[in-house]
């Protein structure tokens, strides 16, 4: 999902000495007479709570059902803390967990530094083309893959649909109209659409939608591309869009703006009449019911008279790329037990597993099984902008970028209306080093 990641600078160099240093340090695992794995205990690191319980016990359960002798355990790592936790832990073949979830966004330092196992013979096994193609991408390096979808998630535009209709609005089609729109329901309480200045993330949509692109690799080499007309242009109508229409101070990102929405025309929290959000945040919209443990909790958007949803219009129509959320999942390089961590996969990209992701509201990442998501509305939005979506650049320093938060600072000072093509210029210089050094 698209979460804010940190990660030092020089994360890179870090991976890479501390893997040369331990290559040969692993020990051969013992099979059994039918070739087989040994038994042996085996740990999952699974990033933040997104993986629901009912599957982190179904991949524990099958795992150990179907690898006699064998056990699973499944640690959570903060998502704040993950690439710091991975970096120490990866190069350490005494210690390192066996199989990852890693941030599409985070996948790239660690696969361009040999810190993930070579998957590539199972790639086919494991979905080939049906796997979500701008993840594979993102977990690839030289032709080879090395870190597979897991999940993903898309953002959409939720939506007060009975403030629109009192204003006499109804869906735009075009990503032009839909600036007009949310101007157009800003008041002095109230965003037209809520976005804070420094959240790129939803931000970068607008570029996208333009034909721009953040970088370019050519060679091996990265170049920050913000200076490009089609990537200005797409700053530019964003800069106008957030000034025309939010009353987040410049200052903000991550937001919960979800509260902005339910709070409607009351202006404390500061209200809202549409937000960005990943497809997830609709159980944090809506009105309030108790549910059967006695606790409030919004109902979802049952009421469609009030809440409702749409995807992001393109330039000329259709959907708009948008940022896509989600995680990979890869085997670290220094595991003991390859075979039993690649059992584990095969477990996680069969069809039993990923209908349950669908079932829970996670993308799955092969596309045999999206049905699984349902057919209302809000699964065929997800799987409608899912589709159009992008990733940030693959460079090997893209994890350090943002852990710089550069596009944080970068989109702030455009919010506050600085002129976009000299900013575009200036941070070019400062961000084309990082995304190939880290620093």
């Amino acid at each position: 999902m698209n979460k804010n990641r940190l990660v030092g600078v020089g994360v890179a160099s870090t991976i890479t000495l501390a893997l040369a240093l331990s290559a040969c340090s692993g020990d051969t695992p013992e099979a059994t007479d039918d070739g087989s794995p040994e038994g042996a205990e085996i740990t999952l690191w699974l990033a933040g709570g997104d993986t629901p319980d009912e599957l982190r016990e179904y991949l524990k359960t099958t795992f150990e059902a179907e690898n006699p002798g064998s056990t699973l355990t499944i640690e959570q790592q903060e998502w704040g803390d993950l690439v710091t936790s991975l970096t120490t832990a990866l190069p350490d073949a005494e210690n390192t967990p066996d199989v990852v979830e890693v941030g599409n966004t985070q996948s790239p330092t660690f696969t361009t530094v040999g810190a993930f196992l070579d998957i590539s013979d199972m790639y086919d096994e494991l979905g080939g083309d049906k796997l979500l193609p701008s993840f594979v991408e993102v977990g690839a390096a030289e032709g080879k893959n090395y870190a597979l979808p897991y999940y993903f998630g898309s953002r959409y535009m939720f939506y007060r649909a009975d403030l629109w209709s009192a204003a006499g609005l109804t869906v735009p089609t075009t990503l032009a109209e839909f600036g007009d729109s949310v101007a157009k329901l800003k008041t002095d309480t109230q965003s037209g659409l809520a976005m804070g200045g420094q959240d790129w993330r939803n931000g970068i949509s607008w570029v996208f939608a333009n034909g721009g692109e953040l970088a370019v690799e050519d060679g091996g080499e990265w170049t920050s591309t913000l200076s490009d007309p089609k990537t200005i242009a797409g700053l530019e109508q964003w800069q106008a869009v957030y000034q025309n229409a939010s009353n987040v101070p410049s200052t903000e990102r991550d937001v919960a703006y979800w509260d902005f929405l339910n709070d409607g025309t009351d202006a404390t929290p500061p209200a809202a009449a549409t937000i960005m959000a990943p497809g997830w945040a609709r159980w944090s919209i809506g009105d309030l019911v108790t549910n059967d443990e006695g606790e409030e909790v919004r109902d979802g958007m049952v009421d469609a008279t009030k809440f409702d949803i749409f995807a992001l219009p393109g330039v000329d129509g259709g959907v708009a790329p948008v940022f896509a959320g989600g995680s990979n999942i890869a085997i670290s390089a220094q595991s003991q037990q390859p075979e039993l961590a690649k059992n584990l996969l095969r477990i996680i990209f069969s069809e039993e597993y990923q209908t349950m992701l669908g079932e829970n509201g996670l993308g799955p990442a092969n596309s045999d099984y999206t049905s699984a998501l349902g057919d209302d509305k809000f699964a065929q939005t997800m799987i409608e902008t899912a589709q159009a979506s992008k990733l940030t650049p693959a460079a090997p320093g893209w994890a350090a970028l943002e852990g710089q938060f550069v596009y944080e600072e970068l989109f702030q000072k455009i919010a506050d209306g600085g002129d976009v093509a000299a900013l575009a210029a200036e941070y070019d210089e400062k961000i084309t080093p990082i995304l190939n050094t880290g620093s």
